[in-house]
């Protein structure tokens, strides 16, 4: 959000109310400034205004007890950008998952996953995901539109005010691809970072890969976390299971991750899901550590989530530990990561489609 994007001053109690406002999460104490300087404010109210949307978790302009009341009340209609809980589950691990009504009706999933000191949200770029990969609930669902700034920050703001505790990281791979949603989430992470509080390090970025995207996302240097949903050490079987990779070879793909840690410093993570006979087969891993070598990267295995339109299922843990003895073997970096929730319809987009 830029402040030139906002409103001239208001004129009379309804003028606001006439005019398009954007959301005012999302947007930085300069910003903010400048919006209530425009409605013939102090600009000491900007940072009210910062402190009450962004530390508060308030809703409604109208709540805000330090603003004059004649004022809140030409402004109550102004919307910040919050959503509204639509469905809550927990799973025995504590894991919760969130079903978001956003203004427009469209639901959205985001995920609070607690871990000792730890509490790390999973929040959505998109409604749905136009990638269509073959083994993802989300992908099935079909895709309807990316998400505002204001919405993917509401989502650390929810989980956030639901657990009473500061949120220490954020991982863009819920609903969606973040790369094709390249404006607003490089919105949203300056915003995490700089108005929600969270340091740039604790912030991951996944992403299935679109051409030139990385590098663009590299050159704002951020110091966040790439992490690239590979699945596959070819492309043959990586377009078979992300037929969307298509247009992308996978040796493109790695060229462009390889400038992404020259420009930034920044090692690699590769997201892999482990569909047990598919992908995961000792030849597997011995061609995905070939693929990486002379790499600044990490190997992330996760072992697959079960969903019902398809028919893939997670191999068991001596195959997976055999894939990983390979990785090791090889000097690859790796970690296997248990996918949390699993009660609570833990692959992306299952809530959603049982719930909505």
């Amino acid at each position: 959000m830029s402040a030139t994007s906002f409103v001239s001053p208001v004129d009379s109690p309804n003028s606001a109310k006439s005019q398009f406002i954007p959301p005012l999460l999302g947007a930085s104490v300069a910003e903010l400034t400048v919006w209530v300087q425009q409605q013939g404010q102090p600009a000491y109210r900007g940072k009210q205004l910062h402190d009450w949307i962004y530390n508060q978790g308030v809703r409604s302009l109208a709540d805000i007890s330090v603003f004059p009341k004649n004022w809140r009340t030409q402004v109550a209609d102004i919307p910040i950008g919050r959503s509204s809980l639509h469905y809550r589950s927990v799973a025995p691990d504590d894991t919760v998952k969130y079903l978001l009504k956003l203004a427009d009706g469209e639901i959205v999933e985001t995920v609070g996953i607690p871990s000792g000191k730890r509490l790390t949200v999973c929040v959505s770029t998109q409604v749905g995901c136009p990638m269509a990969c073959d083994f993802c609930a989300t992908g099935k669902g079909g895709y309807k539109r990316n998400l505002s700034c204001a919405e993917i920050v509401d989502q650390v703001l929810t989980v956030q005010e639901d657990f009473q505790e500061r949120v220490s990281n954020v991982v863009f791979m819920g609903m969606g691809e973040p790369l094709l949603n390249t404006q607003n989430v490089i919105s949203a992470i300056k915003s995490i970072n700089q108005d929600v509080g969270i340091g740039a390090r604790f912030l991951t970025v996944s992403t299935v890969g679109i051409r030139d995207r990385i590098r663009q996302l590299a050159e704002h240097h951020f110091q966040v976390t790439l992490a690239v949903s590979l699945h596959a050490p070819n492309q043959a079987l990586r377009e078979q299971l992300i037929p969307s990779a298509k247009p992308y070879p996978i040796e493109d793909l790695l060229d462009e991750c390889r400038e992404y840690v020259e420009i930034t410093g920044r090692r690699v993570t590769f997201e892999y899901i482990l569909l047990a006979g598919v992908n995961d087969l000792p030849e597997h891993a011995l061609e995905l550590s070939k693929r990486l070598r002379g790499f600044q990267s990490h190997v992330n295995l996760i072992p697959y989530n079960p969903i019902q339109e398809v028919d893939y299922k997670r191999p068991n843990r001596d195959r997976i530990q055999a894939f990983v003895n390979v990785l090791q073997q090889q000097n690859t970096a790796v970690s296997v990561r248990y996918s949390r929730g699993l009660e609570a319809d833990a692959a992306c987009g299952q809530l959603r489609t049982r719930k909505r």
